[in-house]
């Protein structure tokens, strides 16, 4: 075998690995490019339709699915398909900020009540418990009302409700990171318990979070799109998914795709991030 043959062969292992591991997880394969997609609708939506998702056609209202509009046109005759990726920026916009926003305050009460023992942790420890027996939609909605309506104010309401969730995991880890070897090591050079705190305890705290972000990103999809099927989060004409369900519930009975379609998407995306974090779970627990 020459040394062009031998040298092609190892270029090509690295690729056959790849559809090897492609081919046993295909779901995870399909759940990914579900995702991209989705994100690719939010950034660059125009290159996935021509259709503006704010003209109004009477000409076309309440058209069902055809070749021209795939996911039929609604009372005003606006495309739905332009409209529902176009939503996605609004939707992945809120479910962003929520995720944000309960990874920072999360991670700030964890690692406080996790480093500071005694009535620090007893403080923040119950005032999390407080917070998790109110149904989280709930103490949602109250927020969001406090706040305004809104995409930008709903994300907070929601990050600010699962920030309890991230408080308590980050805690648990903060407290077996406090007794271990390099902490040990950095408290003994001197180092401040604030620089402590970021350069060493919360990165090394923040891997078992991943999954959890995930997750989380999927519920807040979900609350983002329900906040705005109430009237709370996108208002119209801004597209966004919740948004849509509402616009074509009055006409259920007779436009089901109306409703049908958008209410798919969201049950798509929010299986696909779930299933990517049970995967991401599995990798990080082995």
């Amino acid at each position: 075998m020459t040394t062009l043959e031998i040298s092609g062969t190892k270029d090509a292992r690295p690729i056959v690995t790849a559809l090897r591991w492609a081919g046993r997880h295909w779901t995870v394969v399909l759940a990914a490019l579900v995702v991209a997609t989705v994100l690719l609708w939010a950034i660059v939506p125009q290159l996935f339709t021509d259709f503006d998702p704010l003209a109004v056609d009477p000409a076309h209202k309440l058209k069902p699915p055809s070749a021209e509009h795939w996911f039929g046109t609604d009372q005003l005759g606006r495309d739905l398909y332009a409209r529902i990726v176009y939503g996605a920026r609004a939707s992945l916009l809120g479910s962003a900020i929520a995720v944000l926003v309960g990874v920072l305050v999360g991670s700030l009460l964890g690692a406080l009540a996790g480093w500071f023992a005694g009535f620090p942790d007893s403080l923040v420890m119950r005032g999390i418990d407080v917070v998790l027996s109110i149904p989280g939609f709930l103490l949602a909605i109250t927020i969001v009302v406090l706040l305004g309506f809104g995409v930008w104010q709903a994300g907070i309401a929601v990050g600010l409700t699962s920030a309890a969730t991230f408080a308590r995991l980050i805690r648990s880890e903060v407290v077996k990171a406090r007794t271990s070897t390099y902490v040990e090591a950095a408290t003994t050079s001197g180092a401040s318990t604030t620089a402590i705190l970021w350069r060493h305890v919360i990165p090394n705290s923040i891997a078992p979070t991943i999954a959890l972000i995930t997750v989380q990103f999927g519920i807040a999809i979900i609350w983002i799109a329900s906040l705005s099927f109430l009237g709370l989060g996108a208002q119209p004409p801004d597209p966004e998914w919740g948004r849509l369900v509402s616009d074509g519930r009055n006409y259920i009975a007779t436009r089901g795709w109306l409703t049908l379609w958008p209410g798919l998407t969201v049950v798509v995306v929010v299986l696909a991030t779930n299933h990517l974090s049970r995967h991401l779970t599995r990798r990080t627990s082995a």
